[in-house]
């Protein structure tokens, strides 16, 4: 079967399934790549759009997701005929950034009577 190279995020909270989550990623002989990120070469066949919905039941059968838990995927895929990176939330969704407020922008807006 072929292997699709993808990045996998996850944030479990302090209360996660980690030992679910650890099985998984250590069966599918998952590469530590830095804090709560995994590489996998997964083995799947099928369309870019099939291989989400797969990762994610295949996920669920190991892991409890509890409310507020995340997993973001990173992958290639091909859009007509060109690779593309792209990733997304398999499992929960984006929250605000907490680097919000600390850079140089100046968000400062005149408050006008229009």
């Amino acid at each position: 079967m072929p292997k699709k190279a993808i990045w996998i995020s996850y944030d479990l909270g302090i209360k996660g399934d980690f030992p679910g989550l650890y099985a998984w990623l250590d069966n599918q002989g998952a590469k530590e790549a830095g804090s709560s990120v995994a590489f996998i070469n997964y083995e799947f066949s099928g369309s870019d759009n099939q291989l989400l919905s797969k990762l994610k039941m295949d996920l669920d059968k190991s892991v409890d997701f509890k409310p507020g838990d995340r997993v973001y995927v990173v992958r290639m895929r091909t859009e007509n005929g060109t690779q593309k990176i792209s990733g997304k939330f398999i499992v929960g969704k984006r929250r605000a950034a907490p680097w919000i407020g600390y850079g140089d922008s100046d968000n400062d807006i005149a408050d006008e009577n229009e």
